[in-house]
């Protein structure tokens, strides 16, 4: 059986910390950001953990098993 592929958009997004928890960062901080207040800003730049029912996916995409 050949060796499963990690998906590359995946490993550039997703980090996994030391508990095994899924880190990512949060969306809607691209563009359009002056009609956005400053502290909605800074609270996007924080990174938040995947969902636990998402976590299966990020893991399969990861290649974590």
């Amino acid at each position: 059986m050949p060796k499963m592929k990690t998906h590359s958009r995946a490993k550039k997004t997703f980090k996994v910390t030391g508990t095994g928890k899924i880190r990512r960062y949060q969306a809607f901080k691209s563009h359009l950001l002056t009609k956005k207040s400053k502290t909605r800003k800074r609270h996007l730049r924080q990174a938040a953990f995947v969902h636990p029912s998402n976590e299966p996916m990020v893991k399969r995409m990861l290649v974590l098993r």
